[in-house]
């Protein structure tokens, strides 16, 4: 492959990824390239490799999956001056106008016109080249990984989420759902100082990692009853905050009955039908709090030092590696093997 050409994988069709040879990207004044070294596989990324859309979103093939990234800088813009080449970073996927009320107000997250990766019709960075503004590209400590790297943003959604809930210590806390976000969620709960999470999945394997994650209880949603279990690990009061990433009316009806009146649930999980039948008149006598996660905001340069300081083992939380010619290996195994394959990482070399 020559010097200006790189590879990248697309998704041709349902379920079909391929490679294929791309210019690698020009790099603006205010851009760094960055040469992609770890790439996460986010539950997004297998939403639309399985179905082909999320909502309004619909790929269009040829389409580059995947968000999740670190990298080495190989190549600054002329006006960049806090980052150099050799230098390795974390890419924030989401580049926003800067202008709008969201932005300004400092909630950037929320801009209309945000360009964010992998999302149709902007591809993702499963590439081996990627140009993006150095503003979103965060030095990482030269003693953590690529895969560390990677791991940056997704944590950035479980801080996100541990934010928007006002977690505090000595709170009793419970996440629904053992995905990536899911776990996540845990690890951001217990560095704010959330001793007792307790976690709620069907997969056995998903709860053992919980529980190796530092889970104060797990709940097998399939075999017992979770109102009930909840109650019974908080001596009948009932939890202070529930983070819910399954996306499931069930588990966030659940919650509604059994966390404590005047509390808040975050609502992280999208469902797959776009709506939710809620338990909402009993919300109203509990005087319930519903708060919302879109991504995140502000949180990258938090994240990257929770992460170095040992305080957040995200490393723990990735169950496979794959190599970058294995990615079509690596999105099939992780759809169809949810129950051993919490979250895998593809490298590219």
């Amino acid at each position: 492959m020559s010097q200006d050409k790189m590879k990248v994988s697309i998704m041709t069709d349902i379920k079909q990824l391929e490679f294929t040879e791309r210019a690698v990207p020009a790099v603006g004044p205010q851009d760094v390239l960055v040469k992609v070294e770890a790439v996460g596989i986010c539950g997004s990324d297998l939403h639309y490799f399985e179905h082909g859309r999320i909502g309004n979103y619909i790929v269009k093939p040829p389409f580059v999956l995947g968000h999740e990234a670190s990298g080495v800088v190989v190549e600054v813009g002329p006006e960049v001056t806090h980052l150099k080449v050799g230098d390795r970073v974390a890419l924030e996927p989401g580049i926003t106008c800067g202008e709008c009320e969201f932005c300004k107000s400092g909630k950037y997250n929320l801009c209309p016109d945000v360009v964010f990766f992998a999302t149709p019709p902007v591809d993702g960075v499963l590439q081996e080249y990627v140009a993006h503004p150095a503003a979103l590209s965060f030095k990482l400590p030269e003693h953590l990984t690529a895969l560390e790297g990677a791991m940056v943003e997704p944590l950035a959604v479980g801080l996100h989420a541990a934010k928007q809930g006002q977690a505090a210590i000595g709170q009793t806390a419970v996440v629904t759902g053992t995905g990536c976000i899911g776990l996540m969620s845990l690890l951001a709960l217990k560095a704010v100082g959330i001793s007792k999470v307790i976690v709620v999945d069907v997969i056995d394997k998903r709860l053992a990692k919980a529980r190796e994650l530092g889970a104060f209880a797990t709940i097998n949603a399939a075999t017992e009853d979770v109102v009930a279990r909840v109650l019974e690990l908080t001596y009948g009061k009932g939890c202070d905050l529930v983070i819910e990433t399954a996306g499931l009316a069930s588990t966030t009806n659940q919650a509604i009955q059994y966390v404590k009146k005047g509390s808040h649930i975050v609502l992280v999980g999208y469902s797959k039908e776009g709506h939710r039948d809620l338990q909402v008149e009993l919300a109203m006598d509990k005087e319930l709090t519903f708060d919302t996660v879109f991504r995140y905001r502000h949180l990258y340069p938090l994240a990257i030092e929770a992460i170095a300081s040992g305080l957040i083992p995200v490393r723990d939380v990735v169950t496979h590696e794959f190599e970058f010619d294995d990615v079509q290996r690596a999105f099939t195994e992780s759809l169809e093997n949810k129950a051993d394959i919490v979250k895998s990482v593809v490298y590219i070399r």
